[in-house]
């Protein structure tokens, strides 16, 4: 039985403030998994299991599958489609809410993420495992071709933000394909893009990297402000020490933050660090 028709037969009412556009072609499902690149030893995690479709390819190719989901109107559909698969978790649970310390309960270990997410919590979500203690080995997430598109941009273009550096610090971003809205059901307003994000640690050597994302957040907490003004916000640096640490970095004062590449938001961090630290001292 075909998801579509299991969908009608259980008269499921699509959400649309979840964002419920899931995936019913098998080309595209086996696609995904090949594109995250699973192994027969992997745990993944699937954010948001909808009907079931992506989570039965994965459970083909992986030790285990871990689902999560937060609409409860989905259960019976997914005891449908998930029945026998030893090897699948189903979890109802929000993981924007849960710490770190429930998701290790539950996963138990290192763990690859796959999902086709709702495009309301692309950025959110991508944000959190970034600030996680989470030993998270990639990210394989279908979104809105637009945020794509922002998380693999180069500096000083338009797409180029916070979570274009974050993500860089740590990691090697890329688009692996772009989906057309007609192979999700219901079809979506817009097309869809799976990026894969592999974890490669401190790529720069930053040592503090938390610092450093504190550093980029301000960077690009006002846009159009100039990156001096957002650090004397943020640090509470005076205008002569803001300025001074930008141009002994070789800035312009009046440079923004969509001009520094990832590698010299760590030089300005640990420059930075030290001038609060001898304001501190004084």
């Amino acid at each position: 039985m075909e998801i579509k028709d299991i969908l009608i037969a259980h008269n499921f009412r699509y959400n649309k403030a979840l964002g419920q556009n899931f995936i019913t072609d098998k080309n595209l499902l086996s696609a995904i998994v090949g594109d995250a690149g699973i192994e027969k030893k992997d745990t993944v995690v699937e954010i948001g299991a909808g009907a079931g479709s992506l989570t039965m390819a994965l459970s083909k190719v992986c030790k285990k599958v871990i689902a999560f989901e937060v609409d409860y109107n989905l259960k019976p559909i997914l005891s449908q489609t998930l029945q026998g698969l030893d090897n699948v978790e189903l979890v109802f649970a929000d993981v924007l809410k849960l710490a770190d310390e429930q998701i290790k309960d539950i996963v138990k270990g290192p763990f690859k993420v796959v999902a086709n997410l709702p495009y309301y919590i692309t950025t959110p979500l991508i944000m959190r495992f970034f600030e996680s203690s989470l030993d998270i080995k990639s990210l394989t997430l279908m979104m809105q071709k637009e945020v794509a598109q922002r998380l693999v941009a180069k500096k000083n273009t338009q797409s180029y933000g916070a979570i274009t550096a974050v993500i860089a610090l740590q990691a090697n971003a890329y688009i692996t394909r772009n989906i057309p809205k007609q192979l999700f059901f219901p079809k979506p307003n817009v097309d869809s893009a799976l990026v894969h994000i592999d974890i490669v640690g401190d790529k720069y050597n930053c040592k503090d990297i938390n610092f450093v994302k504190k550093v980029i957040k301000s960077a690009f907490m006002w846009r159009r402000k100039t990156l001096a003004n957002n650090l004397i916000a943020t640090f509470s640096l005076s205008r002569k020490d803001s300025q001074a640490l930008l141009e002994n970095l070789g800035f312009e004062a009046n440079i923004r933050g969509e001009k520094l590449s990832p590698e010299e938001f760590c030089k300005l961090a640990f420059q930075l660090k030290k001038v609060l630290k001898e304001s501190e001292n004084k």
